[in-house]
């Protein structure tokens, strides 16, 4: 199986050349292609002729990965996803409801290699990176599990994974998710985390797709950062600062800033003020994050007197600044949590 196609990884001109070297004429393409972004198995297409389906089924994967297990929270509507990936892989997602719909936050690595101190994603390392193909899964998985509630239409890759470390398949797949002949999901609804790789976001840049890019910053300065991201070590935070200004001078589009708040490490006044000095005049919005915790990294959450004198020294400031609401808390929402209970459980 590991060596079958995964169609879902071409755009509409890769799946017409496929399927023109079997022999179809070029329409069959816009089928199967509107067929697997609805999420369908090559059984349920069937305005195509039966030997096709045959073969495709032979030869391709239609949906690369499986729901396989969810956990819906007890104190809101949010849902946590376990995905069986084609290879035997676990990754995960988290299906969110807001007054404006589904929201999905979707994995773009089994694991991840960044080393973030406060992330339970990257306890076991990264085993592989996603295709495109399987990153689409995921949403359409959301969307059969949703049936006739809705769709999703914002997703959030925030996951497992850094998502510029898997930079090629992150980007197929923006392109693919927002194709009018198959989600057609707009990709100011969709919104990109990355620790801070200097590179690729310059990179990302010259891609020009309106997505929303957010920075998981969490310090407000390198001493700081680097006792908690290994990846400050490469790029300090001047340099990613820089990159940053660049990217919004240039997209116009407003970058937020992610922050979790740690017990006495980043979460005073005095740091509010440091971070409120280094985004002056910056077009951007500071996502305060309540720190989840995690067993084996011993960080401990600001108290909530901690996160709300944090936010007000940053109005003060005159920076937009908000508290990110917990969602899923009692099913492990954070990123890595539930993925890593299972690897232990059937280790």
């Amino acid at each position: 199986m590991a060596d079958k196609r995964i169609l879902l990884d071409m755009t509409l001109d890769e799946l017409k050349m496929y399927l023109l070297g079997l022999g179809q004429p070029a329409f069959r393409a816009k089928q199967v292609f509107t067929w697997l972004h609805k999420g369908a198995s090559f059984a349920e297409m069937r305005n195509l002729p039966q030997a096709l389906r045959d073969q495709l089924a032979e030869e391709c994967l239609d949906l690369p990965m499986s729901l396989h297990a969810s956990f819906p929270s007890q104190k809101d509507d949010t849902v946590k996803f376990l995905y069986a990936c084609h290879d035997g892989n676990i990754i995960e997602g988290v299906l969110m409801h807001y007054h404006y719909g589904y929201s999905l936050c979707i994995s773009t690595q089994v694991g991840c290699k960044m080393g973030c101190a406060f992330c339970a994603s990257t306890l076991n390392g990264c085993v592989r990176s996603l295709t495109a193909g399987e990153m689409m899964a995921e949403v359409l998985l959301a969307n059969r599990f949703l049936g006739d509630k809705g769709k999703v239409g914002h997703i959030v890759l925030m996951g497992s994974g850094e998502p510029l470390d898997n930079y090629d398949n992150v980007v197929r797949f923006l392109r693919l998710v927002n194709d009018a002949e198959g989600l057609n999901i707009s990709l100011r609804n969709i919104s990109l985390s990355t620790c801070g790789l200097v590179p690729q976001i310059d990179r990302l840049k010259e891609e020009h797709l309106p997505v929303t890019l957010s920075i998981s910053l969490h310090a407000p300065n390198d001493t700081i950062r680097k006792q908690i991201m290994p990846v400050a070590n490469a790029y300090p935070i001047g340099e990613l600062m820089q990159s940053v200004r660049s990217y919004v001078a240039d997209t116009g589009r407003r970058v937020v800033l992610e922050y979790a708040l740690i017990d006495e490490l980043n979460s005073k006044p005095e740091h509010a003020k440091e971070l409120a000095r280094l985004l002056r005049g910056l077009q951007c919005h500071v996502n305060l994050i309540p720190l989840n915790y995690v067993d084996e990294r011993h960080l401990m959450p600001a108290s909530p007197k901690a996160v709300q004198a944090f936010l007000s020294t940053l109005e003060s400031e005159h920076i937009s600044a908000t508290v990110r609401r917990e969602m899923g808390s009692d099913i492990g929402g954070a990123c890595g949590q539930l993925r890593r209970r299972h690897l232990e459980n059937n280790g």
